[in-house]
């Protein structure tokens, strides 16, 4: 009996210090650090995101003294999406802005307001941390018919889709001073002006009969986007280019602004302001045959979404 107590307690304690041990393992590897898979730590050679927005504005009066139309309405939409990709020295940006905006009033019909198809592509190749030897493709369009409207109320048809289109393929410097902040610059850029409707040709500099005209010139483009504040943010761009071909002092412009006031997570209020000058553009003055600068001003409130 006495035998069977001492081999009881011999293996009593043996498992005991079996299990202390166990214990004591498994607390040490708790205890030590994962490492993390390399992988894990590489950057994104894709950068992909879109902006949607949707702004809506209605009015309507009934016995109003003021005067004023008895029914308005406004609805201005855009989508803005980009994808950058960035491998080493080499780098690829690419954003397509499409705008599209259309009021209607009691007194005044259906017009368009805004419409606007703006691709663009940039290729980097890095020669230091703020210098990129480029080459850049840029497409501006619309969707649909336009019209320039007289006092009178009459119109007189002035667009459509690629009539006009301009399509620009430059190579040059493209410096980044500041992460924000991109300038292009080429001495020699080549640009086509297309007009698919031939009964518009020469609205646009293109001679009668044909439907596009080939530019040679140098060209500049500004790129700037920032947040402005907490809820203030800011994107503007401009172009300048000067046909080498047909009075070079006369540069082309083409400019624009976006504020955006963010109200709370799907909320902004909206402010665009765009500037064109184009020499060759003759819809304007008294006898509608003049060049002159364009203005495009909105304000809106409503929908914002970023993905």
């Amino acid at each position: 009996m006495k035998k069977l107590f001492i081999i009881s307690f011999i293996l009593f304690s043996i498992s005991s210090f079996s299990q202390d041990q166990t214990i004591k393992n498994l607390q040490a590897e708790s205890g030590k650090s994962i490492k993390k898979d390399p992988n894990d730590t590489i950057p994104k050679i894709w950068k992909t995101g879109t902006i949607l927005s949707l702004n809506l504005a209605q009015g309507s009066l009934s016995n109003w003294a003021a005067g004023g139309d008895k029914f308005s309405l406004s609805l201005n939409s855009f989508i803005s999406t980009y994808a950058f990709y960035k491998k080493g020295k080499h780098s690829w940006d690419n954003s397509l802005d499409l705008y599209i905006g259309y009021l209607k009033t009691t007194s005044l019909g259906t017009r368009k307001n805004d419409d606007r198809i703006d691709f663009l592509s940039k290729y980097g190749y890095a020669l230091n941390s703020k210098l990129n030897l480029s080459g850049l493709l840029n497409l501006r369009t619309q969707f649909f018919k336009g019209y320039t409207y007289q006092s009178d109320t009459s119109k007189i048809y002035s667009s459509n889709f690629f009539a006009p289109a301009y399509i620009l393929l430059s190579p040059g410097l493209d410096c980044h001073p500041v992460p924000e902040l991109s300038i292009f610059v080429s001495p020699v850029t080549a640009r086509w002006v297309v007009v698919r409707d031939m009964v518009l040709s020469t609205l646009y500099g293109i001679p009668a009969g044909t439907k596009s005209l080939n530019e040679i010139g140098a060209y500049a483009s500004v790129n700037y986007a920032k947040n402005l504040g907490k809820i203030v943010t800011y994107k503007g761009r401009l172009d300048l280019f000067s046909n080498y071909k047909h009075d070079p002092q006369n540069i082309d412009l083409y400019m624009t602004n976006l504020f955006s006031v963010k109200l709370s997570k799907v909320l902004a209020a909206t402010w665009s302001l765009d500037m064109i000058y184009d020499d060759d553009v003759r819809l304007f003055g008294p006898d509608n045959n003049s060049p002159g600068l364009q203005l495009k001003s909105l304000v809106g409130v409503g929908l914002l979404v970023k993905l």
